[in-house]
């Protein structure tokens, strides 16, 4: 297949294109500048100059591809406070990669998650204003279009990871002193190795039926607690709770610290056959990657 993918020089796509290239699938990825062409030049996939703002060269990209897989988000919006514009363009991108789809049954793989019927979970997924997404890409399929929805696991770990929640809570702690985690630390991140995520993808694309939700976790969820004092082992600094009252300013810019959900992924092993193996968080914590720089 000829694929079309956003975000295609950041973390998750350094996995995905070359699971989908060395199974033999065309790459087109989308690059804003000279650094992200290049690194998607040196992955190995095509480069389609662009920007999310460009609709109509979205439009156009995503009519000259067999599948789109859109990655790309504004990150840098969280801690600037414009989550929720953040969350407005991304739909228009998706509603556009939609309608440009509609009719042909080619594929549209999208990052969120959709309600299961858990009212906690529910909760926890209501709350992320990226839910939206999903119900969207339902809407979508209902137009002709094979539509994947994937949860990405908040933690998505490895050597690749530098601006995710890790390397987040690793440059509180290393700026206060303490490694912080809310009341008991009980709440639960799911968590991904890059290198386990990027396969799920390439099984996404060849199998998965129209309208899968796909759980991309290795582990369905660990506690806050045990990431935190492992972040505090590697630096030397105390593992301490923090009052719910005072998480907003110790953790400034970062309002998923008190997030609790958990993806299991029981059903999509099942639906892809797919079986990660490379290392889980605390054993990827340990190998001290993290921790070598700053």
């Amino acid at each position: 297949m000829r694929v079309f993918v956003t975000g295609a020089s950041g973390h998750i796509a350094s996995a995905v294109v070359p699971e989908l290239l060395g199974a033999g699938h065309e790459v087109v990825g989308l690059a804003r500048s000279d650094a992200s062409a290049a690194a998607v030049n040196a992955l190995g996939a095509e480069v389609r100059r662009g920007d999310l703002d460009d609709l109509d060269g979205l439009r156009g990209a995503a009519a000259d591809a067999d599948a789109v897989i859109h990655l790309a988000f504004n990150h840098d919006a969280i801690p600037a406070g414009k989550f929720a514009e953040a969350v407005a363009a991304d739909l228009a991108v998706v509603r556009t990669f939609g309608d440009a789809l509609a009719g042909t049954g080619k594929t549209l793989i999208g990052v969120g998650l959709t309600p299961t019927g858990d009212a906690r979970r529910d909760a926890a997924i209501a709350a992320n204003p990226r839910s939206a997404v999903g119900r969207v890409l339902g809407d979508v399929t209902g137009r002709g279009v094979r539509t994947v929805l994937v949860a990405i696991p908040p933690v998505t770990h490895s050597a690749r990871d530098r601006t995710g929640f890790i390397p987040i809570l690793i440059g509180h702690a290393r700026a206060t002193g303490v490694s912080g985690y809310v009341g008991d630390g009980a709440n639960r991140w799911p968590a991904g190795h890059t290198l386990d995520v990027g396969r799920l993808y390439r099984l996404a694309l060849e199998k998965a039926p129209a309208g899968s939700q796909l759980y991309a976790a290795a582990e369905e969820g660990i506690t806050v607690r045990e990431i935190a004092e492992t972040i505090g082992r590697h630096l030397n600094v105390p593992a301490v709770s923090i009052p719910a009252e005072r998480a907003a300013d110790h953790f400034t810019g970062f309002p998923f610290i008190e997030m609790d959900i958990t993806m299991p992924n029981a059903d999509t092993r099942r639906l892809l056959g797919w079986e990660p193996v490379h290392p889980g968080l605390i054993a990827d914590l340990d190998d001290g990657h993290y921790f070598t720089a700053g």
